[in-house]
């Protein structure tokens, strides 16, 4: 038996916040088991959420600059996460850092965050960077979380995460297949006019809208969603494509939201209805909150949809960072050329080492 106690950091495009997740992970007999101790999310401020927003319309100085400074923010809920809960147990810090670019077709994807500045401040070893290698052999650098639910979440047919992007996993023989199917909260929560609203609260706003059906047609057709996969999503792409598509048609709040939820659901559903066979789909990341957004992702599919604890719902992802990062310390594959499209298997993620 062969045990691990690792914190999981995430940072999504949603902008809520810092997820920290503080988990054991248990190797026996080649079968992997994990227990999530801890968890915590550190809201992101609005000064915050303005400059990551933003980053990508900067400069170079002024994205390392980001790039330390939300070490150094990172370093800041580390610290006071391991105080909270007297943590004295762990190996070491597995981030996934906030990401700013992703254009594999370009072989760039950034990360910020800076590992080697959250190993200074906190004197812990810290592993981060974990899409870089897959982009630099050629493959997506995306999603990630695959191979975790593939370890770690392997009796359900499919497992579902609707973040700032929703994106799926499942095996098909033999193979863990996954793919970014299409931007979510990251819609959604663009579209509130209220800025007190971090989220429509069970998709209540959505829920007195009316569905346009001509901008739902025309958002079903962009080009990506007919794309074979594998396949990712990155914020350039809904700045190009979703905005400007949403934008001229001049509804209502309400309405919009209806709108981009319907939409929602129907590639969700167009991406799990591969068998005659009832199957079952774990889901999680907020949107599993949204509640009419469930209900028509369930109008549209006959698969099982399973809401699991709050805990899960919440942290699966930061769980499997911290999952992915006992990969990359055991020097094993923590990313799946099905997936990502890359020539092989590989184990990404920079390591910055502290030496007892």
């Amino acid at each position: 038996m062969q045990v691990y106690h690792v914190i999981g950091l995430m940072s999504g495009t949603s902008l809520d916040g810092v997820d920290l997740a503080y988990c054991k992970f248990i190797l026996t007999n080649k079968v992997w088991e994990y227990e999530i101790i801890h968890t915590t999310c550190y809201p992101y401020s609005e000064d915050w959420k303005i400059k990551l927003a933003n980053a990508e319309n900067t400069s170079v100085l002024a994205i390392h600059l980001l790039d330390t400074a939300l070490g150094n923010y990172f370093s800041e809920n580390i610290t006071e996460f391991i105080k909270k809960y007297n943590i004295t147990k762990l190996d070491f810090i597995a981030s996934h850092g906030h990401t700013i670019f992703h254009q594999p077709a370009n072989g760039v994807t950034l990360q910020i965050g800076a590992g080697a500045v959250i190993t200074a401040n906190t004197g812990l070893t810290t592993i981060c960077d974990f899409r870089k290698m897959d982009v630099a052999m050629g493959g997506q650098g995306a999603p990630l979380v695959p191979i975790g639910d593939r370890d770690l979440f392997s009796s359900y047919n499919y497992c579902l995460n609707i973040g700032g992007i929703a994106n799926v996993s499942f095996e098909l023989n033999g193979k863990r297949l996954a793919y970014d199917i299409c931007p979510a909260n990251m819609i959604l929560n663009h579209y509130l006019l209220d800025n007190n609203l971090l989220f429509d609260d069970e998709g209540l706003l959505a829920r007195s809208g009316t569905v346009n059906t001509e901008l739902l047609a025309e958002l079903n057709k962009l080009n990506y969603y007919h794309q074979a996969f594998p396949k990712s999503l990155g914020k350039e792409w809904v700045l190009q494509n979703i905005y400007p598509t949403v934008d001229k048609y001049n509804l209502s709040e309400n309405h919009v939201l209806a709108t981009l939820a319907e939409h929602i659901a129907m590639q969700i559903a167009a991406n799990v209805n591969k068998s005659e066979i009832p199957a079952s789909m774990l889901i999680t990341g907020g949107g599993a909150y949204h509640s009419y957004l469930i209900e028509r992702i369930s109008a549209h599919t006959n698969t099982q949809l399973i809401i699991p604890s709050r805990v899960l719902i919440e942290f699966k992802e930061a769980l499997v960072f911290a999952f992915l990062g006992v990969l990359r310390y055991r020097n094993e594959d923590n990313c799946l050329a099905s997936v990502t499209g890359a020539p092989k298997n590989n184990c990404g993620g920079q390591i910055f080492f502290v030496k007892n």
